[in-house]
């Protein structure tokens, strides 16, 4: 299995040059050796028919009626001997057989055959069925002595001697020829045949072997590509992971902090503005607004302090509502947010505020906007609860979606890790800001307190 491995570890027009090869190898064995075979054997077959053509011609008119002949007579012998034993034809064929269509020779060159019987070969019976044989081998018949000792190849021709008048083969002539240039005419047909199959193999082999590689380069590079952005996708899905996670903890806490601020805000109207209210219920009560005799003074004495712990009542209960209610800041930009809030926190604690703005005015969500009015807010009113306002500092840049708020002071700082998990202030801050995708960063120590928060550009446009 490891060969199978090793195979699959190759590039597709790796594996197509090797398989293809072999393919186009065995290919060209095979096709080679067909038409080398056809053409071994139309060139015997046409040499042989030339050759028994002028045999034929010169042969034929010294027959004499084959039907009726059962061995040739003297003079017609004598005639072939002289004709076969002399001219070119003599000096061509190596011997002469006629046959007669049950085996029997009726003449021979060597006249030891004269009059045999041999068994009727299957070349002799295609001949006597009318077809020209022609085969270039050594002499294997039984007949062949003669010929098979010369130890050479040979051209065997069997002609059939046809009737006139029906066409009919009466005899087969049979004879051997040196063929002398034949062998090397069929050697130089075979190395052409084989140099043509080869070069036209080679040639489509070469050219399948470019559109295959071409093909090949283009499917490594959109497979590269494409294992590329797999992974890019499947980084892209564990960040989303991540953040669904992230965002679920977020919304778990936030949803948490909400009943904390409730609780807060419940606590705040309890120890605010319902021990007011109900100092003044307890006092309405009272024997003085009661009691017809009492005197007009005393009544209004009592009042007056009914009233003023109204009033106190409804200012804590503004206070209150006005740390709830955002002003409308969905279309504000980040100069007014900032300027708003940071004027807000100086009109109620009298102190002062350094305020550097720096935008090129993209708009920004809703969410962030809020986020950022809240940060300010909460940051500024920590610096002068716990730093005494002294230095407070807001720097505020959005440039290309990128946002940057920090708010700083130079009070005493704290210890970071004395916040209580339930602290509202900077718990919420933190939440709010992770909810949104942003980051949130708190530096402190003798020399004061930082507060960052920080949206990038493509986590703002989630």
């Amino acid at each position: 299995m490891n060969w199978l491995r090793r195979w699959n570890a190759r590039s597709l027009a790796s594996q197509f040059f090797i398989a293809g090869g072999l393919i186009s190898i065995a290919a060209m064995v095979v096709v080679g050796f067909f038409v080398s075979h056809l053409i071994d054997e139309t060139v015997i077959h046409n040499s042989g028919a030339a050759t028994a053509l002028y045999v034929d011609s010169v042969i034929a008119p010294l027959l004499p009626d084959m039907q009726t002949e059962s061995l040739l007579d003297d003079a017609s012998a004598q005639a072939l001997d002289e004709t076969l034993g002399q001219g070119a034809l003599g000096k061509r064929l190596v011997s002469f057989k006629l046959w007669r269509g049950d085996g029997t020779i009726l003449y021979a060159n060597e006249k030891a055959l004269v009059g045999r019987k041999f068994a009727v070969s299957d070349k002799l019976q295609r001949a006597f069925a009318g077809s020209l044989v022609a085969r270039y081998e050594i002499a294997s018949d039984p007949e062949s002595d003669k010929e098979r000792a010369l130890g050479k190849p040979l051209m065997e021709i069997y002609n059939p001697v046809l009737q006139p008048w029906s066409g009919q083969a009466v005899a087969v002539l049979e004879f051997y020829e040196t063929a002398e240039g034949l062998g090397d005419s069929l050697a130089h047909a075979r190395l052409r045949s084989w140099g043509a199959v080869a070069a036209l193999t080679a040639t489509f082999f070469i050219v399948l072997s470019i559109l295959v590689f071409r093909g090949s380069r283009t499917i490594e590079a959109q497979r590269k590509d494409l294992k590329e952005r797999v992974t890019e996708l499947s980084a892209l899905l564990a960040e989303n992971r991540g953040l669904q996670r992230r965002l679920q903890r977020a919304s778990q806490r936030a949803a948490a902090l909400n009943e904390t601020y409730l609780r807060s805000i419940g606590a705040d109207l309890h120890d605010g503005p319902a021990q007011h209210i109900a100092y003044a219920s307890l006092r309405l009560d009272s024997d003085l607004l009661v009691n017809a005799s009492t005197e007009p003074e005393a009544r209004e004495k009592e009042l007056a302090w009914i009233r003023s712990s109204l009033a106190e009542a409804m200012t804590e209960i503004r206070n209150i509502c006005r740390g709830l209610v955002l002003p409308q800041i969905e279309k504000s930009s980040i100069k007014e947010i900032v300027t708003r809030v940071v004027e807000a926190h100086q009109h109620k604690t009298e102190t002062p505020v350094e305020t550097i703005i720096d935008e090129d005015g993209p708009e920004l969500p809703p969410a962030v906007k809020i986020c950022i009015y809240r940060f300010i807010q909460e940051a500024l009113n920590n610096a002068y609860r716990h730093g005494g306002g002294v230095q407070q500092a807001v720097r505020a840049v959005s440039r290309k979606g990128h946002v940057r708020v920090e708010v700083s002071d130079h009070g005493d700082g704290f210890d970071p890790t004395e916040v209580r998990p339930t602290s509202l202030g900077l718990v919420g801050l933190r939440e709010r800001i992770d909810s949104l995708g942003g980051s949130f960063d708190i530096k402190t120590g003798e020399g004061g307190t930082t507060v960052t928060m920080t949206f990038e550009p493509m986590e703002v446009g989630e």
